[in-house]
This record gives structure tokens, sequence and C-alpha cells, in this order.
């Protein structure tokens, strides 16, 4: 593991994140949010930690997934009660506030994505 600073994972990040606060400010049901937002926040870490750190892409998406798998299991167990934050809308968003199944995959598929783009972009064909 190396620190390095990757400006393309960088500028990623920045616009995921962009997307990411659009989603949460503006759309409050449905496909896009639900699910198409646990989708991108995968893809955002991934990013950002790829912004940073050098290192095989395949350890920073088993990093990510462990996360995003923690946090939704957080859910199941009511973390957001035990931290007396139920009424605080940014933790809500932050740490979502339901454990749902469909999460988990939007998460997988998410972190599948991103290391396969990873994969292509940077291990191509070296001569």
């Amino acid at each position: 593991m190396i620190i390095k600073f990757n400006k393309p994972f960088f500028a990623s990040s920045l616009l995921l994140f962009s997307i990411e606060i659009c989603i949460a400010a503006f759309i409050t049901k449905g496909f896009i949010r639900h699910t198409f937002g646990d989708y991108l926040v995968v893809i955002l870490m991934y990013c950002a930690i790829r912004s940073f750190i050098k290192t095989k892409p395949l350890i920073i998406a088993l990093v990510v997934l462990i996360i995003a798998f923690g946090v939704e299991f957080l859910q199941l167990y009511n973390l957001l009660d035990y931290l007396n934050l139920r009424d605080n809308k940014l933790a809500v968003i932050v740490l979502g506030s339901t454990f749902e199944i469909s999460d988990l995959i939007a998460y997988s598929l998410g972190i599948i994505t991103i290391f396969l783009i990873d994969i292509k972009i940077n291990y191509q064909w070296k001569p």
C-alpha cells in the first residue's frame, strides 16, 4: 500500500459525491433514491480511497464491500436507536435506517462495476 494522489479517481469521487447529494436532497422515493444511490455510494467510496491509496484494486473493493455490508447489517440491529440518532436527518441519510437485501445486491453490483472498470483502465495490455 502506497499513499499516492490519483487525480482521475479524485475527480470521479467529487462528481459522485455531488450526484449523491443531489439524490439525497431532491429525490425522496423510487429506484434512484433507494437502489441506484446505494449502487453509486460504493463506487464513490472506492474512488475516494483510490484517490489517495495505491494498492491492488481487489483489496480496495473488498474493504469497501465489507464496510457497506457492515453498515447495512448494523441497520438490522437499529444502530440509529442505540446511538440516539434516529431524529438526526444527516445520520439517517449517511447510515440509513432500514435493512434491505436489495441494498446488499446494489452494493455488490456497484463494487463489481467499479472493480471491472478499474481493471480495464489500469491493467490493460502493457508493452
